[in-house]
């Protein structure tokens, strides 16, 4: 018999909403504590949202606690990214093999959506609830009413944190531990949000099927579709220096820099100047530390353990599968909660390290690369090589964004091999004429080989 244990989450985010519905089906007692009021019932605040790119390890997650036929009608299918380039001209990369895609989904609507789902699962969620102290000893959680400033006690069997990248739960478990480990690294980027508003009837006026990208070398700008006919758009732009967020300080500015810059995306941004001073600049951190868990009873999850740039798309990704993996060591080490932390931290600390470094290196390939001749060159060589030699030979993009049943530690292992090898082909002499060649096909094959 499986002991059902009096389970507290910190964070009713994406990550926690979701746990808490595959411990709710397992018979345990779960209440979900949330610093933030209930956005079921009031106006979420704009310019935070950064649209989720929900790929196959997120969908298998949802999948596996039965819920994605719920979220499908709140996703819209993205294909490949639209490129917007600075002449003007545009082209379509397709992300994967045909009817490979990732898809757009609102941040709010899919936590409104899983907090739903939750409560139907039977989690009582309590909003407003900031975590003031973790009493690890005694298993008690002291949260603040933040409406009243009352205070209460609840005692716990199991507790996760889950309440984000600025975890409290991380910060009370890091000051009680004498050898706890912790990195935070800022880019030198930041982000905002922006809006390009629904046509006449609802109607999309870019590609309603792709991740748009404007690529400018040292910023971006992207876009994502919503279901109501309007993109999210964010721009990742530097903190300081010529361009940056310093230096556009007026609207004349603002609307001159995205009419030079960004032409197509300005002429459908009507609300740009508004958009650009009302909503915040956000900062962008990867989070690293170490350990996550404490004996049988409490342990970090997603972004918590583990907060990552958005350039892969694989922050939620991640944290839907850091749920999938600690419901299979449930089973696996039959109740054992000692043994379930311990492995689970040991599988997902590689994984959540490998992930925050391909992430990092994304964000280059996205504002920069995308529009370069010899890169696109080298994909294009890369996706022949790979459909004629599937088993030898899976793009980077595929083993994260479509192949769950690959680690993302051993996806970075395999994608710098194939970095390696593909940087000598591209240093062959004339690669722009023989790149379909036989020759560079053996060439490949013999790198590959083993040595």
């Amino acid at each position: 018999m499986m002991e059902k244990k009096e389970t507290v989450i910190i964070g009713a985010g994406l990550v926690g909403s979701l746990l808490s519905i595959y411990l709710s089906r397992r018979g345990h007692k779960v209440q979900l504590f949330e610093r933030r009021p209930d956005m079921r019932k009031e106006s979420m605040s704009a310019g935070r949202s950064i649209n989720l790119a929900l790929s196959d390890r997120g969908i298998k997650a949802l999948e596996e606690v039965g819920i994605m036929d719920d979220i499908k009608p709140i996703a819209i299918p993205m294909h490949g990214r639209y490129i917007h380039n600075a002449d003007g001209s545009t082209a379509f990369q397709p992300y994967g093999a045909e009817g490979q895609y990732i898809n757009s989904v609102s941040r709010g609507e899919l936590n409104k959506k899983l907090m739903s789902l939750a409560e139907q699962n039977g989690v009582t969620i309590s909003f407003n609830h900031k975590c003031e102290h973790i009493d690890f000893a005694a298993q008690k959680i002291t949260f603040q009413d933040t409406a009243t400033h009352q205070q209460k006690e609840i005692t716990y069997q199991l507790a996760f944190g889950s309440d984000g990248a600025y975890s409290a739960a991380r910060l009370t478990h890091q000051l009680q531990h004498d050898r706890f480990q912790y990195q935070q690294y800022y880019i030198d980027f930041g982000y905002k949000e922006l809006t390009i508003p629904p046509g006449s009837n609802n109607s999309f006026l870019l590609e309603k099927n792709a991740l748009h990208i404007w690529p400018r070398g040292n910023y971006m700008l992207i876009a994502l579709p919503n279901i109501d006919g309007s993109f999210t758009c964010t721009l990742f732009f530097p903190f300081d220096g010529e361009p940056s967020f310093s230096t556009l300080n007026t609207k004349e500015k603002v609307q001159d820099f995205f009419a030079a810059t960004f032409a197509d995306a300005a002429a459908v941004m009507p609300t740009l100047t508004e958009d650009f001073f009302s909503n915040p600049t956000s900062s962008l951190v990867t989070i690293r530390c170490y350990p996550w868990v404490r004996d049988d009873h409490f342990a970090l999850i997603g972004d918590a353990a583990h907060g990552v740039v958005p350039f892969f798309g694989q922050g939620m990704n991640c944290g839907f599968e850091d749920c999938r993996i600690l419901n299979g060591l449930i089973d696996e080490h039959q109740n054992n909660w000692v043994n379930i932390l311990a492995a689970y931290q040991q599988q997902r600390k590689p994984d959540a390290d490998a992930i925050a470094e391909m992430a990092l290196n994304n964000f280059i390939e996205m504002r920069d690369k995308v529009a370069d001749p010899k890169f696109l060159l080298q994909k294009k060589i890369e996706a022949a090589f790979s459909k004629k030699y599937p088993g030898k030979w899976i793009p980077a993009y595929t083993q994260v964004t479509f192949s769950p049943q690959i680690r993302y530690s051993d996806a970075l292992k395999n994608s710098i091999k194939q970095e390696a090898i593909m940087q000598k082909i591209m240093a062959s002499e004339n690669i722009e004429q023989t790149w379909q060649s036989t020759a560079i096909e053996q060439m490949i094959l013999d790198l590959i080989a083993p040595q």
